[in-house]
């Protein structure tokens, strides 16, 4: 299973379908503590070249193994990811290993409790194989922003997986995972997913319990999977869905079997495609991949028609004034008084707190806290936090009514391929515009998957973004089987 490199430009691997895996760990031909080695060898040989794993939960991993071995040979019956090797990223807290955030100033936490999506995960019989390497505290669409340096798209390690869940679809991508968890708050899930040629979904904002995941932006943050194919992608988040007593924002919607939701053709349905997102910016390949993609819903039986979200032209100013006013309280926490970084110039109370908070978080970090604390500061609320809310629900209300003309929109993830490291990382509102395609729906709290949908002459992933109404993650998954079923 862990496979030989087979060049030295690309370590892509596309791992086997979770019904292939189950058939085998079932059947007995496949056991599942072999296979856990298995990856963990395959994360030895390719970790040094990518940095995706930030820590291995071992132990742990084949403990769940064994128990998973012990079921299939007393022919018990086996819960729906029993063996599945699954990477966790480290925003999600697990007992017993480090939580560090992709920040310095969390060196040494080990949290004493698993986030809910986690627990959800080994109830369901997945082998936890450990943590992954993010931009720092979720900030960031590259993952250059890490503490622990960057991860590596595996299928040109010279460029960025995207973030900040860039070691989560890394992880898949270079089949040093079945599937992933990350967590999307403009586009961290759905970016990376486009980069390294992986699926990722966004939830409905309250879908899956936020419990156990340390907070970016608590009103924008989400927990999502990431698979190599749509239909596992549809059945890890019927496992982690659901509500939860321990988050009072987690919604108690049923949560339907999205799995054989996805199954269904997409034939009648209808799609919007927005000229919004067609406009000035879009890279000329990723426009062809995206429009060849449109053809194939219309060969596949959809009704394609044209839609407009006017408002669009706003959402980067109005997520970088949200997500960043958030992040600026959620982050005064981080003072080196409890846990985590403790500067050694620190003489009196305020000096440890600038001293620690200076020394360990990053650039970006840095940036945020300091734009959402203007933000939040007397004199400035009403004008710029409190427009950005006001503008907030005119997005969410614009997406409503195209909604009731449309199932599901479909758009670029992202205006451009991979970029090289190092590109942007001296501009960062380059870096942020290009979150243009994905903050939208972020802000609008609505659902939505990347799926691969070509790929430039370069071999670069190119993913298309489909977005559906409120809890109806069904449709878009139907969507994009449709995309996947063309192989473009």
């Amino acid at each position: 299973m862990a496979g030989e490199i087979k060049t030295a430009e690309t370590f892509v691997e596309k791992p086997k379908t979770l019904a292939a895996l189950q058939e085998e760990i079932a059947s007995g031909s496949v056991k599942a503590s072999d296979l856990a080695s298995s990856y963990y060898d395959r994360i030895a040989a390719v970790n040094p070249h990518l940095n995706i794993y930030l820590s291995l939960t071992k132990d742990r991993a084949m403990a769940q193994a064994e128990r998973v071995d012990a079921m299939a040979v007393k022919g018990d019956p086996l819960p729906p990811l029993a063996g599945v090797p699954v990477g966790i990223k480290d925003v999600l807290v697990m007992k017993g290993a480090p939580a560090t955030a992709g920040s310095r100033i969390l060196e040494g936490y080990h949290p004493p409790y698993d986030a809910t999506a986690v627990a959800r995960l080994e109830a369901a019989g997945a082998v936890l194989l450990g943590k992954l390497n993010c931009d720092e505290f979720a900030m960031g669409s590259s993952n250059e922003n890490s503490g622990y340096g960057p991860v590596r798209n595996p299928v040109d390690p010279e460029r960025v997986p995207g973030g900040s869940s860039g070691g989560s679809a890394a992880a898949v991508a270079a089949n040093m995972a079945v599937a992933t968890l990350g967590t999307d708050t403009g586009g961290s899930i759905r970016q990376p997913a486009s980069f390294c040629g992986v699926v990722g979904v966004l939830p409905t904002y309250g879908r899956v319990s936020r419990y156990g995941l340390i907070a970016f932006a608590s009103s924008l943050d989400r927990v999502g999977p990431f698979a190599g194919n749509v239909r596992d992608a549809a059945a890890l988040l019927s496992v982690i869905a659901g509500r939860d007593e321990k988050d009072a924002t987690s919604s108690p919607a049923p949560v339907p079997d999205f799995a054989t939701q996805s199954d269904k053709p997409a034939e009648g349905l209808r799609i919007g495609v927005p000229g919004e997102y067609f406009a000035e910016g879009l890279d000329p390949e990723v426009r062809a991949a995206i429009e060849k993609g449109i053809d194939a819903l219309k060969a596949a039986g959809c009704a394609v028609k044209r839609v407009s979200l006017p408002h669009t032209k706003y959402a980067i100013p109005t997520y970088y004034l949200v997500a960043t006013a958030e992040a600026s309280a959620n982050l005064a926490r981080f003072d080196g008084v409890r846990y985590g970084y403790r500067s050694k110039a620190s003489e009196t109370l305020g000096s440890m707190y600038r001293h620690s908070r200076d020394e360990a978080f990053g650039a970006e970090v840095k940036r945020r806290i300091l734009l959402g604390t203007y933000a939040l500061s007397a004199g400035y609320y009403d004008a710029y936090y409190g427009k950005a809310q006001q503008v907030r629900r005119l997005l969410a209300e614009e997406f409503l009514r195209a909604f009731a003309d449309v199932d599901a929109i479909v758009t670029p993830t992202s205006p451009v391929p991979a970029f090289k490291l190092g590109e942007k990382t001296g501009d960062p509102l380059s870096m942020y515009l290009a979150d243009i395609y994905t903050v939208t729906a972020s802000l609008a709290g609505i659902c939505g998957v990347s799926v691969p949908c070509g790929n430039t002459s370069a071999g670069l992933p190119v993913g298309m973004q489909v977005l559906a109404a409120h809890f109806n993650e069904g449709t878009a998954f139907r969507v994009a089987r449709a995309i996947e079923a063309a192989q473009l």
